[in-house]
């Protein structure tokens, strides 16, 4: 269900336009709550190193999607599907993992991720897979949580998604489809980034 397999920004994309500073201040305050203990913690510093209360964001909005895009001198930062949670880009998440929590795919999973698959639970419960562990004491997640997706053998997280069903669930059952998979490496959204953000 990747939001970005086919977003073309001369098209897809309404064109940037500046939130009001009531606007901004909300739009912080929701990532201050959705994300406590990062972006939060201390005052909110993380945040401010991120996005500094100086620098205005505007908002673009891919309309097939129902999407808001969050754009820090014209680059994605953040983007909102309906009214759901703000999720980073993987961009952002490569400068700052911190930002979601974090499980891993086996190196089978790699190829289905990369080409917008959702993620099937046994490529999160083999050998090469990694759920949060609460035998060592690792919190278990909830199913809606954003989730940063790395895989086997590779350094930087490859996907981000949301859970479909809580970790241990996932654990326990070892089957069906675990993580809806939203933005990956080489989608569109991606590309956008890599390119150094809208023209």
């Amino acid at each position: 269900m990747s939001f970005f397999k086919k977003l073309d920004p001369k098209t897809d994309l309404g064109t940037p336009s500046s939130l009001k500073s009531s606007v901004q201040r909300s739009i912080r305050t929701k990532l201050m709550e959705q994300y406590a203990d990062t972006l939060g913690a201390n005052d909110g510093a993380l945040l401010e190193k991120i996005w500094p209360k100086k620098e205005s964001v505007t908002s673009a909005k891919f309309k097939r999607e129902h999407i808001q895009i969050i754009l820090l001198k014209n680059l994605p930062i953040f983007f909102q599907h309906y009214d759901g949670p703000y999720i980073p880009t993987l961009h952002l998440l490569h400068q700052y993992p911190v930002l979601l929590p974090t499980v891993q795919v086996d190196r089978g999973a790699i190829k289905f991720l990369l080409s917008g698959a959702n993620v099937m639970a046994p490529g999160l419960t083999s050998a090469g897979g990694r759920l949060p562990d609460p035998s060592r004491g690792e919190k278990p997640l909830a199913k809606d949580t954003p989730v940063a997706i790395k895989a086997q053998g590779k350094e930087y997280e490859v996907a981000i998604g949301i859970l479909q069903v809580d970790t241990e669930e996932i654990r326990t059952q070892g089957k069906g489809n675990a993580i809806d998979n939203i933005h990956y490496l080489g989608d569109d959204l991606w590309v956008i980034c890599s390119k150094g953000g809208l023209a």
